[in-house]
């Protein structure tokens, strides 16, 4: 099995695999592309938007099945290249006011708190399905989304980054009766797995019927009653995006913004409870939590890599890359690169400097960064002040996928 077959996921990350074809070449062919596997290399690809596209082909090893799938992928930020995505980046980050992110931080921090208060009395949990909420609930605030319609979002992520997942690729867990009048509306237009239990491809519209009904009747909303949320914030703004961008941009933060936490909480969790020692040293001192949060987004690295498409022949690390071939960004390989990292393989709280690419680089570093790093950090507080030193209560069980690195289920226990 080879480092683009989703099975080989599902018993972890192929390190060994990825440090041997580093060691060949850092600029390796893997199928129809090419694998960017340094540090370096990596930097100067995503960092460079004229020379590596992310427009020209998407973001996607897997090429858009026909041209209208293609250009329907095109519109969303995601896959722009300036000054379209420089336009589009501006009025969101213009919408995360101070007021609005110091608003989330301090409701974050509390939210955290109460999901592993609820669970504390068990003394045993499914800490993925503990975790799953946090994004859950700060999308739901940076949206204006009623809380009870969060879990839409749980569904929404599964069907686009586990369709690999023959569990996740069906994912249906909201119950009507218990939801909004606007949820009811568009889950009455969700696809129904095919004869075969297939599901359409989530990367085409067609495939998402019910997030772009759910996203376009929430945007009419934003518009005629906005709160004191981002996505308000931005439909108000004078240069305001047109229902069309805020449908996009929904179905962005929907599955990126909550997919990469929830695969990186019980990530991280997991890196402690592999490193016994770590954990002791997190929690004898807690002015260590920043550093091991960012050792926890270098060790786990939840998206793995992100596909460019090369505009013109260029030579990268002595390799010629001709115009027009995928050139993919692995971060799982460059945030090991022992010319960077000290050690790469070794699990340490307390590295500094940590120079991870987890969030990317450039034009298209993650504009959530900041909060993802704020979830982070509240919920392992939350779970060192409420349950202590926690440990495995059965077998992890790994995401079928050569995209996320995720974890469907962690086991743990505790006692207090």
């Amino acid at each position: 099995m080879g480092i683009t077959d989703p099975g080989t996921y599902v018993r972890g990350v192929p390190y060994a695999e990825l440090a041997r074809l580093r060691r060949e070449s850092p600029v390796v062919r893997v199928d129809d592309f090419w694998a960017v596997l340094r540090h370096a290399d990596a930097r100067r690809v995503l960092r460079d938007p004229g020379l590596f596209s992310s427009q020209l082909g998407g973001t996607q090893i897997r090429d858009p099945a026909t041209s209208a799938d293609l250009a329907y992928v095109r519109r969303m930020m995601l896959n722009m290249d300036p000054p379209e995505h420089g336009r589009l980046r501006g009025l969101l980050t213009k919408a995360f006011t101070p007021r609005a992110v110091a608003k989330l931080t301090s409701q974050i921090e509390s939210w955290a708190r109460d999901l592993v208060a609820a669970v504390a009395d068990r003394g045993s949990c499914d800490f993925a399905a503990v975790a799953a909420d946090l994004p859950l609930v700060t999308l739901a605030g940076v949206f204006g989304v009623p809380e009870q319609d969060r879990r839409l979002m749980y569904d929404w992520s599964n069907r686009v980054i586990g369709y690999q997942d023959a569990e996740y690729a069906v994912s249906a867990t909201v119950d009507a009766s218990s939801v909004s009048e606007l949820a009811r509306a568009a889950l009455a237009v969700r696809p129904a797995p095919g004869p075969d239990g297939s599901m359409p491809d989530p990367r085409t519209r067609a495939g998402m019927p019910d997030l772009y009904a759910y996203a376009n009747a929430l945007g009419e909303h934003k518009r005629s009653h906005p709160g004191d949320d981002v996505m308000s914030n931005l439909m108000r703004h004078r240069d305001r995006v047109s229902l069309a961008e805020f449908e996009n941009l929904f179905w962005l933060f929907s599955v990126a913004g909550n997919e990469t936490l929830r695969n990186g909480l019980p990530g991280g969790l997991l890196a402690l409870l592999s490193h016994p020692a770590q954990y002791q040293r997190l929690l004898a001192d807690r002015s260590l939590l920043p550093s091991a949060v960012e050792e926890m987004l270098r060790w786990w690295t939840p998206v793995m890599h992100f596909r460019r498409t090369a505009t013109a022949d260029v030579r990268l690390s002595g390799v010629d890359i001709r115009a027009g071939d995928k050139v993919v960004v692995w971060f799982s390989a460059a945030n090991r690169d022992p010319e960077v990292f000290e050690e790469p393989d070794v699990f340490d709280i307390g590295r500094t400097p940590n120079d991870h690419l987890t969030f990317g680089h450039g034009p298209h570093f993650c504009l959530g960064a900041h909060l993802a790093r704020v979830q982070l950090r509240a919920m392992f507080g939350a779970v060192l002040d409420l349950l202590g030193e926690v440990s495995l209560a059965g077998e992890p069980v790994r995401l079928r996928s050569n995209f996320q690195n995720g974890l469907k289920s962690l086991p743990i226990r505790w006692t207090r």
